[in-house]
This record gives structure tokens, C-alpha cells and sequence, in this order.
């Protein structure tokens, strides 16, 4: 019984940390940028556009095309910089348990 008082105690720390680290993945910010600088998109944590800045050189007519597709690569380079601070993030935020918690068989946590 003792073990199990152990392994709940480790689970609701290890949630709280969670709850910790998804307010911070939610305050991340990532930049992408495309076109050596001509195409930038900032993205929130969440994944959400929160800006985008288009050199003036880039908007003609003819060129609408291949700003379009920069766009979307400058939406990639963020989306990618993004996914990999949440992952560090959340990967600090578990980094005190290391790997440590064994749960019993079967048993998953509620988060």
C-alpha cells in the first residue's frame, strides 16, 4: 500500500508539472522565415499565426505564386520551431522524474 500512497504522490506532482509546462508550451512564440528573410510568420504556442511581414519587393502581380508557396515555407520553418520548443519544454518540465515513475501494468495517467 505504501508503494501505491508512493506512485499517487509521484502522479499528482508529475500532473501538476504538466498543467506548469502547458502554460508555458501556450507562451512560446516561434518565428519561420522563407526567401532569405522576405517571408517571416510568427506563430503562438499554440500553433495559432500571430503575424506576418512580406518584404515590399515580393508583392507584385506576377509574383503571386511565389510568394504563396513562401509563405507556406516560412508557416513550415516556424510550425517546426515550434514543435521542437514544446517538446524541449515539456521534456524539462519531466525531467526531475527521469524516466523513474513505473507505473503498474495497465495503469495509464489521466493526462
Amino acid at each position: 500500500m505504501k508503494d501505491i500512497m508512493g506512485l499517487m504522490k509521484q502522479a499528482k506532482q508529475m500532473q501538476e508539472k504538466m498543467e506548469v509546462a502547458k502554460s508555458k508550451v501556450a507562451d512560446l512564440v516561434a518565428e519561420g522565415i522563407s526567401g532569405g528573410g522576405m517571408v517571416r510568420i510568427t506563430l503562438s504556442g499554440e500553433g495559432h499565426m500571430q503575424s506576418i511581414n512580406i518584404d515590399p519587393s515580393m508583392v507584385i502581380a506576377d509574383e503571386a505564386e511565389i510568394l504563396e508557396d513562401l509563405i507556406i515555407a516560412a508557416f513550415h520553418d516556424a510550425k517546426v520551431k515550434l514543435d521542437q520548443k514544446q517538446s524541449e519544454t515539456m521534456q524539462d518540465a519531466l525531467g526531475e522524474f527521469g524516466g523513474d515513475m513505473q507505473l503498474p501494468e495497465g495503469m495509464k495517467l489521466p493526462f
